[in-house]
């Protein structure tokens, strides 16, 4: 990945990690309510991008693209998509980073964690849930 590519899906992970935050509190609340008009778009918009990021070859689900604006989803629906969506994004993540092992004196003083083909630091890989 280039380092916009990096920042793009950085930017893209953390939309996706606010929304499902937000969505997951709405659906403790009122899982069956549905999603208000206003927040679906900023949904849409957000798995657009997410869509474009992971590809064919990390989306979750191959047939779907976005919430229907005409039917709404539920608070519960929204935030199962989303939970998935961020999976995806950690895969991808996960298959373009690698570890830098500095030493001294022949022991692990610190792992470091970059972006493949860049200088960019990341964190190291998380466990999906």
């Amino acid at each position: 990945m280039t380092r916009a590519q990096v920042d793009n899906f950085e930017k893209t992970q953390s939309q996706l990690e606010a929304l499902h935050s937000e969505v997951s509190a709405l659906s403790k609340k009122a899982q069956n309510d549905a999603l208000s008009k206003f927040k679906l778009k900023f949904v849409n918009q957000i798995l657009i991008e997410a869509n474009r990021v992971l590809d064919t070859r990390y989306k979750p689900f191959p047939s779907f693209d976005v919430f229907d604006e005409d039917d709404i989803p539920t608070n519960s629906d929204v935030a199962m998509v989303i939970s998935q969506y961020l999976g995806c994004m950690e895969k991808l993540r996960v298959d373009n980073i690698h570890e830098d092992i500095s030493y001294i004196g022949g022991k692990v003083r610190k792992v470091y964690w970059y972006w493949k083909d860049t200088t960019k630091e990341t964190h190291p890989p998380t466990k999906i849930k």
